[in-house]
């Protein structure tokens, strides 16, 4: 290739460079996260790779070709510390699929189930009878709004004492007869609001744990957006455990962990990594099953595609934990739950 050809490709792959650089500076102390940053590194990454694979390169070219790399190492060692912030973000992407798109793209034959039999409904839970596969389920989950209206509505997705009450009672009518179970998590955490504190709150989350832990159906779980401590985990104690690529899983939120350690909410993006709340996170720890992939850019860009992605994961577990024998399924459910946060050190 011709020396002027090489000049113009390596200029065009440092102007990509300074480009993320400056958005990169001019974010910094913003709450904004630049998403598309990882995505454009590896794009220039393959560009670098093929200004290497040129003939033709002098001495000067092969050393600026050295010199991007190491800005992209530099970016991305910069970046790294962002990435559970980056997930954090995209988890509560406005735009983001909710239980009831999923509900919607991958079940048939809705019938949704109301109130808890002793103070009220709770539309920021959500339970129903449907089909998968053709098969009989129930399928619950937590329910956020899109415009303030429906916000108000469902309590901004945040649980009350009712909601998890609702929950197991929808769930022991699908163990009496017989009927999996399916579980979707996008929630920042239960109600911490007086009167759900006065209605028990911490007594139906535990009682829900307790009952989880031995219901005789199979039960799969699907952290889609947020998963907020024990409001989430109160529909979690599942034979399988899956979270969305993008999705966060963690006992408190970001920012609440930075006010509490550093008494300084801005130091959410190293209270994010420190929590070690991402999905490859939690695989590592043992905390969820398996991992589902999204499209690129999150599952806000392409709803369906995700739904999809999501439904092929849900079916493949569940041909697994519907074969085994009851006893089985829930003596090895109790024990990957005891086993959880278990940490030894040599000595």
């Amino acid at each position: 290739m011709k020396t002027a050809d090489i000049g113009a490709a390596l200029a065009g792959t440092q102007f990509l460079i300074s480009m993320v650089e400056t958005r990169l500076k001019a974010r910094n102390g913003d709450s904004a996260t630049d998403v598309t940053a990882p995505r454009e590194l590896e794009k220039i990454e393959g560009q670098i790779g093929r200004l290497e694979s040129l003939d033709g390169q002098t001495d000067e070219v092969r050393q600026e070709i050295e010199d991007l790399k190491v800005r992209v190492e530099a970016l991305r060692k910069d970046m790294s510390h962002r990435e559970a912030w980056i997930k954090t973000e995209l988890a509560r992407h406005p735009q983001r699929p909710y239980f009831l798109d999923y509900v919607e793209k991958i079940f048939t034959d809705w019938s949704e189930i109301h109130g808890d039999r002793r103070f009220a409904d709770d539309p920021a839970m959500v339970c129903g009878m449907a089909r998968f596969h053709g098969e009989e389920v129930l399928v619950l989950g937590t329910q956020k709004g899109r415009d303030m209206k429906q916000k108000v509505h469902r309590n901004f997705g945040l649980p009350n004492p009712e909601g998890y009450r609702k929950a197991l009672r929808a769930m022991q009518i699908a163990e009496k007869f017989s009927r999996p179970i399916f579980t979707f998590v996008d929630v920042t955490g239960a109600n911490p609001g007086l009167g759900a504190e006065e209605r028990g709150q911490a007594e139906a989350i535990a009682l829900n744990l307790r009952e989880m832990a031995r219901l005789q159906v199979p039960i799969i779980t699907t952290i889609t957006g947020e998963g907020g401590s024990g409001g989430a985990l109160a529909i979690a104690v599942s034979d399988r455990v899956l979270m969305m690529e993008n999705a966060i899983y963690s006992v408190i939120s970001p920012e609440g962990c930075a006010s509490i350690m550093w008494r300084d909410s801005s130091k959410k993006e190293l209270a994010a990594e420190a929590l070690r709340i991402t999905a490859p996170d939690l695989k590592e720890l043992g905390c969820i099953d398996a991992i589902v992939a999204e499209p690129d850019g999150g599952a806000h860009t392409d709803p369906d595609a995700a739904a999809k992605l999501l439904f092929t994961a849900l079916e493949h577990h569940f041909s697994e934990v519907k074969s085994l024998p009851v006893k089985e399924l829930v003596a090895s459910r109790y024990d990957k739950f005891r086993k959880m946060a278990q940490f030894f050190t040599e000595a």
